[in-house]
């Protein structure tokens, strides 16, 4: 997951298609030109024989806006290779408190940072 995260914040179209699952490999991948990722958290993970799970969030920056992304994604293992199958996502705004740490990583707090 955290190699599909990295290739979603560089734009590595050709990396996303080679772990995705190939019967549900989308022909093209478009990227939002002003989206910023910034951080991935996991929250639960696990497999069983085949079968792979991963529960994360991300959080990312679009203009001024701040979005958080949570899915519960599916993988199969093909050949030793895990591959995306798809996921449960859900897109919400997010919006930290003044004194919550800013969400884009530099360790101030929202409101002298990025609110």
């Amino acid at each position: 997951m955290r190699s599909r995260y990295t290739a979603f914040v560089t734009e590595n179209a050709e990396y996303l298609k080679r772990s995705w699952h190939p019967d549900y490999c989308p022909d093209t991948l478009e990227f939002a030109a002003d989206t910023q990722w910034t951080q991935l958290l996991i929250l639960d993970h696990g497999e069983d024989g085949n079968s792979g799970h991963v529960h994360f969030i991300a959080r990312f920056r679009e203009g001024t806006e701040w979005f958080e992304l949570e899915e519960k994604s599916r993988f199969e293992k093909i050949d030793d290779d895990w591959k995306y199958l798809a996921g449960n996502t859900d897109f919400r705004p997010l919006s930290p408190g003044r004194n919550d740490a800013c969400p884009c990583g530099s360790g101030r707090k929202w409101k002298k940072c990025c609110g």
